[in-house]
């Protein structure tokens, strides 16, 4: 018989025995949707730890489940923290669907599978009428409207997630773990719709690494601009931070510049217009805003708006660029309030009519949503807004969007503090 006390020895060795065994990461996590731009398909991108094929399988809701499968690739992401963690984004394109139709679907390969997700395939019909919710500024900590996004989602109530810009606070800490975790917490809305994302000031570090890697956004620019069409409206997002990180490369301005100007081009031409009159754009940081900040938005001259002087040659702004272009819609974030305009072009007011404002307007309507909720908390506005503000206000809350129809968008306020 063993002594008691050699046994309480043996049995306090026990864990420091398997301490130098590495965990096999090859559980799928992170899983969020993306519409690629090309109709009848849809972007799975996930994330493991540890080197697995990339597969999904998939079926048509009610049907048998994985009847089909899709295969993509996996690439290796190594954060630039000081322990560069290690993480495969996988990524699979399902192509062939059928618009509108529903789907069930897991991702993930013979050494691991994710839970059963479901999604909508978008349906590419221009008299579709799509529903969005609209928000930027959302953290891991404090992210007070997440709940409600998370179940109005699940219910049906939207076809498209916009996230304008800054996720997290910040994906790269703790050596990107907070990117991690938000992007679990956003798989309750992001594998069932897709995300779509444009880049902001907090996903600067490493060069916007974290963003680049982890999002999958239509075109070859990494996620930092690109457009797509659904029903009656061409959609345009942009990085607002080219005009701010000149140190990762002041060609990426210029760049951008000029794709907007011949995307804007494409889009205005008769028949293109005539198909989808309504263009939208979404960007992190607003050419105009009524906070009291000192932000770029608070001064005349924003370099968003007005562009800067001190590049060689000069950077032009946007406003002239999609004022002469005929933009109807300008959504942004950054400030973590809500604000309505009035159609404003030059600082000044343009209102269609006295009687209705939004009615043929003469100039682009620009929405601020970037209240949903993050660890720095909501901002506080000037007291004395100039002209073209309409409506603020400093709930935390999110937008919800659809595109009626060829003349008709409606927008309202989600509070989440009411």
């Amino acid at each position: 018989m063993v002594p008691v006390r050699a046994a309480c020895t043996f049995l306090s060795l026990a864990p420091l025995l398997v301490l130098g065994v590495p965990p096999i990461w090859t559980q799928p996590e992170q899983v969020h949707l993306s519409y690629p731009g090309e109709p009848c398909s849809m972007v799975v991108t996930w994330t493991t730890f540890s080197k697995t094929e990339s597969k999904v399988e998939y079926s048509l809701l009610g049907g048998r489940l994985f009847e089909m499968t899709a295969k993509g690739d996996a690439t290796l992401f190594v954060d630039s923290g000081k322990e560069k963690r290690r993480m495969y984004i996988h990524r699979v394109t399902l192509t062939g669907l059928k618009p509108a139709a529903a789907y069930a679907y897991h991702c993930g390969s013979d050494d691991g599978w994710s839970d059963v997700f479901s999604f909508t395939a978008l349906n590419n019909n221009t008299s579709f009428s799509p529903r969005f919710a609209l928000y930027g500024d959302l953290g891991n900590e404090n992210p007070q409207s997440l709940a409600r996004l998370q179940k109005e989602t699940q219910l049906g109530m939207y076809d498209v997630i916009l996230h304008i810009g800054d996720f997290a606070y910040d994906m790269h800490e703790d050596n990107a773990r907070i990117g991690d975790e938000f992007m679990r917490q956003i798989q309750s809305i992001a594998a069932y719709v897709p995300y779509m994302t444009c880049p902001g000031n907090h996903e600067s570090t490493y060069n916007f690494s974290n963003y680049r890697n982890r999002f999958s956004m239509p075109g070859q620019t990494e996620s930092l601009w690109y457009s797509w069409n659904l029903g009656s409206a061409h959609i345009i997002s942009l990085s607002t931070e080219v005009y701010f990180y000149l140190e990762f490369g002041q060609e990426l301005l210029f760049k951008q510049y000029n794709w907007l100007k011949k995307d804007l081009e494409e889009a205005n031409k008769p028949e293109n217009r005539a198909v989808r009159p309504w263009i939208i754009t979404m960007g992190h940081r607003p050419m105009y805003c009524s906070d009291d900040d000192q932000d770029d938005c608070t001064k005349f001259d924003s370099y968003v708006r007005l562009g800067r002087n001190d590049t060689k040659p000069p950077a032009p702004g946007l406003e002239d660029l999609f004022y002469n272009y005929g933009v109807d819609l300008e959504l942004w974030a950054h400030e973590h309030t809500y604000e309505r305009l009035w159609p404003v072009y030059g600082d000044m007011v343009y209102n269609g009519s006295k009687e209705q404002p939004y009615v043929n307007p003469k100039a682009p309507i620009h929405i601020i949503t970037g209240s949903a909720g993050c660890r720095e908390k909501t901002d506080r506005f000037n007291p004395n807004p100039k002209e073209w503000s309409a409506f603020r206000s400093t709930d935390y809350g999110y937008t919800r969007m659809q595109v009626v129809n060829t003349t008709h968008v409606y927008l309202e306020q989600v509070s989440d503090d009411q």
